[in-house]
C-alpha cells in the first residue's frame, strides 16, 4: 500500500490543532445569501474607525515601489520605533503580525522537554507555539477569567523556558495592576523568559512600563501591534521588543522578507497618528458602555472590559445564539475553544453597529 502524506508527516503535526480565526464576511454572505454590505462582523477585535488614516496614505503610496522587496531589515520602522519608546533599533524585531513573533519566541527557546506556561483562558496562539516545537502547554487556572499570577508562579519548575501573559487578556478582556505584574516579572527565576503580550494596551489608561526591568537584565520581552488600535489588521504587523541579546536570537530563526512594504510604510505613519489613536480610544469606551448598559437591559451577565471586546454570557444558547445571529447577518465569537461553552466575545464596533447587534440579540434570545 502506497505512503500517504500523513504516514510521511512528523508525528507532533497530527496532533497539532488548528486555529479558528472569526468567520470572514464573505464566508457567512455566501453560507446564507446575505448581503456582504449588509452584514456587521464584531468577530476579531478589529478597528471600526477603519485604518489609520495616515497608515492607509502611506501604504497606498508605497504600493508606487511594489515591485521591490521590502526592507528585510525593517531598519526605518525600527528607527521609529527607537524614538517611540526610547529604546535602541537593535532592541526590536518586526514580525507578520504578533502571531509570528510569539512563534519565534517560542520557536528560539522551546522545545521537547520544556515547558510554556499560561493563562488557561489566554490567546489560543500561546498553546499552539508551545505545541508546534514540542513544548508542553502548561495552562493555568483563570478564577474569575483573571490571570492569577500566584499560580502561575507556582507552576514555574526548572522546565519552564516561557509564560505567555497578555494585558489586557485576550478573550477574556481583564487585566492585571501594574505594581503586581512588575512584582511578578521580578520573582521568576532566571531560566523563564516573560513575555507580555500587550496587543490591547492603548486601550488602557495605565499600564506597565518593563522596560528598566529589561534595562536590568531582566529576561522580559513585550509585543505589541498594529492590528488593533491603528487599524492595520489585514496589513499583518506587530513587533517585541527586548534585550539586544534575545533580538539578536530572534533574528536568527525569522524568516527574510517577512514584512511587506506596505505594512512597514503604513506602521512608520500610523505611530504619528495621535488624532486617531484618541478618537479610537474615545468610540471604545463609549462603545463600551454602550454594550453594558444593552447586556444589563436584557439581564445578561457580561466581563468588563479592558480591551475593544468584551464577553457575555448566554448560558445554554451560546452556540445556538452565535449561529442565529450569522444568519441575521451579525458576526460574533463563540468561545468554546476557550472553555466558556456559555460566553461570546464581541468586538466593540461604532454606536450604530453596537445598537443592531443589541437589538438582534434580544431578539435572538426572545427578549
Amino acid at each position: 500500500m502506497a505512503l500517504s502524506y500523513t504516514d510521511l508527516a512528523r508525528k507532533s503535526v497530527l496532533s497539532q490543532p488548528v486555529y479558528e480565526a472569526g468567520k470572514p464576511i464573505e464566508d457567512v454572505a455566501r453560507e446564507f445569501g446575505l448581503d456582504p454590505a449588509n452584514i456587521i462582523k464584531l468577530a476579531s477585535n478589529e478597528s471600526p474607525l477603519g485604518m489609520s488614516p495616515l497608515g492607509l496614505a502611506a501604504a497606498k503610496k508605497s504600493l508606487d515601489h511594489g515591485h521591490l522587496y521590502p526592507d528585510a531589515g525593517t531598519f526605518a520602522l525600527r528607527q521609529k520605533l527607537s524614538q517611540y519608546w526610547g529604546l535602541k533599533p537593535s532592541q526590536f524585531v518586526i514580525g507578520n503580525g504578533t502571531n509570528e513573533v510569539l512563534v519565534l519566541l517560542a520557536q528560539a527557546f522551546a522545545g521537547p522537554g520544556d515547558e510554556i506556561v499560561f493563562g488557561a483562558q489566554g490567546f489560543v496562539v500561546y498553546k499552539l507555539a508551545a505545541l508546534m516545537f514540542g513544548a508542553t502547554p502548561v495552562p493555568v487556572p483563570m478564577p474569575g477569567y483573571a490571570h492569577d499570577l500566584k499560580a502561575m508562579r507556582a507552576a514555574v519548575t526548572d522546565k519552564t523556558r516561557i509564560i505567555f501573559l497578555a494585558c489586557p487578556n485576550n478573550p477574556t478582556g481583564t487585566n492585571d495592576k501594574p505594581a503586581e505584574l512588575l512584582e511578578f516579572a521580578r520573582s521568576l527565576p532566571e531560566h523563564v523568559i516573560l513575555c507580555i503580550d500587550e496587543a490591547y494596551t492603548e486601550y488602557l489608561d495605565e499600564a506597565a512600563d518593563f522596560r528598566p526591568l529589561i534595562a536590568e537584565g531582566r529576561k522580559v520581552v513585550v509585543t505589541r501591534t498594529f492590528s488593533k488600535i491603528y487599524g492595520l489588521a489585514g496589513l499583518r504587523i506587530g513587533y517585541l521588543f527586548g534585550s539586544e541579546e534575545v533580538v539578536g536570537l530572534l533574528n536568527r530563526v525569522r524568516q527574510p522578507f517577512n514584512v511587506n512594504l506596505p505594512a512597514q510604510a503604513a506602521a512608520i505613519a500610523a505611530l504619528d497618528d495621535t488624532k486617531f489613536i484618541e478618537e479610537s480610544r474615545r468610540v471604545n469606551s463609549e462603545g463600551l458602555r454602550q454594550l453594558y448598559a444593552g447586556f444589563e437591559k436584557l439581564g445578561l451577565r457580561y466581563i468588563p472590559s479592558y480591551g475593544n471586546f468584551v464577553v457575555v454570557h448566554t448560558p445554554g444558547v451560546a452556540a445556538k445564539t452565535f449561529a442565529e445571529l450569522q444568519k441575521r447577518g451579525v458576526i460574533v465569537r463563540p468561545l468554546a475553544p476557550y472553555a466558556m461553552p456559555d460566553s461570546l466575545r464581541v468586538t466593540v464596533g461604532t454606536a450604530e453597529q453596537n445598537e443592531r447587534f443589541l437589538r438582534e440579540l434580544a431578539s435572538v434570545l426572545g427578549k
